[in-house]
């Protein structure tokens, strides 16, 4: 899901902290928040809490503590592992039979069937829903038939669709359905622990606006509130059928206006987690005197980008070299020095290096920080007339190195770079799924799972999710179908290679770096582990007080 991988009420001093009720003493706080509740960093959502909805990590973080899957992702590798589905079985890989274990419950009560799953997706992909995750469910037969024909613009026309339900989808009993879909894929059982295939409750469907201020999940913990801008509260589901439960009350995700102050309460126990410290943390190693061993760092599945605003909306950048000067004007090696202290991994390609598959230097020459190359590429163009804007969301610490980019693309190739920040994500995420920005904006990704196919084609197949740029070239999509559908897996790791290194010659992202993310807690919390998706275990976590 797009990163950020994030306000505009400051809740970031010591004192409004303590007033609003942090954690850290031994008996319950004003807020009313025990004892044995945790607090993490958090951040406002783009859109309200419905799994459908959810494709960034403001709302994904929540959702995947709120939520149960049919698989669940170990901590540690991002591998699969059964977890509502007892079996996931097939003996073609294109029509699958799942199976679901027995006593799993939404938090309303209700039970868990095969009509949940069958129902949410469907819902998800109907066409008139038009959910920001419907790509997901593409490759199950009768997609095609939910989605609504478009106008001579492109735009979808409401109420067009041939069907309401897909051709692929039945249910058999009330803990087995199956999924048929349009081609062999060896690996679609990964992708069912994501946010996009969560099952949903009857009562969803009375009003589903009104769920996703209050979502009624399946997982460890329950929704209790959310105030925007404030924060969001869950509480231990005493009823979870997984087969950790667990040790704390429940959680509060503080919203805050930047990291800076999320880091001084860090600092001050009034925040128990914060999943990625603040770059004026990491200079110096000041988080190591600052929080002696309470620091985590661990390598994530997440990778930062810049993306160019689809030619729809800028068409200054539709030549292919300029994207590349741009890429080669960046000196990623340095201001992961200077910036990150080292907590970052310049980029050579499109995938992170935590997929054990991923392949190195995919992007070639093109990222690799040349002024005289890129100067020399640049000036066999038209150019780029006017300022360029280099948008991002200031709720998070992404200045520094939006200012120090935007300097390296003035200084190589005389480009009016101009650092824009949105005042948060939701903000800056809402323009750019509307299509709103010109220039290039940062991008980013947290990985869904760890896979090749998870990194291309959300980002790059035509009409994707997270096709921010509007990307289409019909060799991509040809050859990431085919990968789905090779029935060597080391063939299908040949045809996603062959498909980013493709990338290179078009650049419709710029890729930057990945994270090795550092991550600070309190005194008031043990056992704190991060995921390899970079976000907070908080089955593991126990308090001390």
């Amino acid at each position: 899901m797009p990163v950020s991988p994030r306000r505009s009420v400051v809740l970031g001093t010591v004192a409004l902290a303590l007033a609003l009720g942090a954690c850290g003493g031994d008996s319950d706080d004003a807020a009313g928040e025990s004892a044995n509740t945790v607090t993490v960093r958090g951040c406002n959502p783009q859109a309200d809490f419905v799994p459908a909805n959810s494709n960034e990590v403001c709302s994904g973080d929540i959702l995947d503590q709120v939520f149960s899957y049919l698989v669940r992702y170990d901590a540690e590798t991002g591998q699969p592992e059964n977890e509502i589905a007892s079996d996931i079985t097939s003996d073609d890989s294109q029509t699958w039979t799942i199976a679901l274990q027995d006593g799993w419950t939404f938090h309303d009560g209700s039970p868990v069937t095969a009509q949940s799953f069958v129902d949410a997706w469907n819902w998800a992909a109907f066409g008139d829903n038009a959910t920001l995750n419907s790509y997901f469910f593409e490759p199950i037969q009768g997609y095609a038939d939910v989605q609504n024909s478009v106008d001579d613009e492109g735009n979808p026309v409401e109420g067009t669709a041939a069907a309401e339900t897909m051709s692929g989808l039945q249910v058999v009993d009330e803990r087995t359905f199956t999924v048929t879909l349009t081609q062999p894929e060896s690996q679609f059982p990964m992708r069912l622990g994501y946010t996009a295939f969560a099952p949903l409750p009857e009562s969803f469907y009375d009003d589903p606006e009104a769920y996703g201020q209050h979502p009624i999940g399946t997982g460890p913990f329950e929704f209790e509130s959310w105030e925007p801008n404030i924060d969001v509260r869950l509480t231990a589901y005493p009823d979870y059928n997984g087969d950790v439960k667990p040790s704390i009350d429940g959680a509060v995700y503080r919203i805050y206006e930047n990291d800076d102050a999320a880091y001084n309460d860090l600092q001050a126990d009034q925040l128990d987690i914060m999943p990625l410290l603040p770059t004026s943390a990491l200079a110096g190693d000041t988080y190591k005197i600052d929080l002696g061993e309470r620091f985590i760092e661990k390598p994530t599945g997440v990778f930062e980008t810049i993306t160019f605003a689809p030619s729809a909306k800028d068409a200054r950048f539709d030549d292919p070299r300029i994207r590349q000067a741009i890429s080669m004007s960046i000196d990623r090696a340095t201001i992961v020095d200077a910036i990150f202290a080292g907590a970052r991994i310049p980029a050579t390609g499109w995938v992170s290096p935590v997929v054990p598959e991923a392949q190195a230097d995919a992007c070639g020459e093109f990222c690799t920080y040349d002024p005289e190359a890129a100067q020399a590429l640049y000036a066999e163009t038209d150019g780029v007339d006017g300022p360029v804007a280099l948008t991002y969301n200031a709720d998070s610490d992404h200045k520094a190195w939006v200012d120090a980019v935007c300097g390296n693309i003035n200084q190589t190739l005389g480009i009016d770079c101009v650092a824009t920040p949105e005042v948060d994500l939701a903000t800056f995420r809402s323009k750019v799924t509307s299509r709103e920005l010109m220039g290039i904006f940062r991008t980013g990704w947290q990985m869904d799972y760890p896979t090749l196919e998870n990194f291309l084609v959300p980002i790059f197949a035509t009409g994707a999710s997270a096709n921010d740029g509007d990307f289409t070239n019909d060799e991509f999509d040809s050859l990431v179908n085919q990968a789905a559908a090779a029935p060597d897996p080391e063939e299908g790791v040949r045809l996603y290679h062959e498909a980013e290194s493709l990338l290179a010659d078009f650049m419709p992202a710029v890729p930057l770096w990945h994270r090795v993310n550092i991550a600070g807690y309190s005194t008031h919390v043990e056992n704190v582990h991060l995921t390899v998706f970079q976000t907070v275990d908080l089955l593991s976590v126990t308090t001390t007080g």
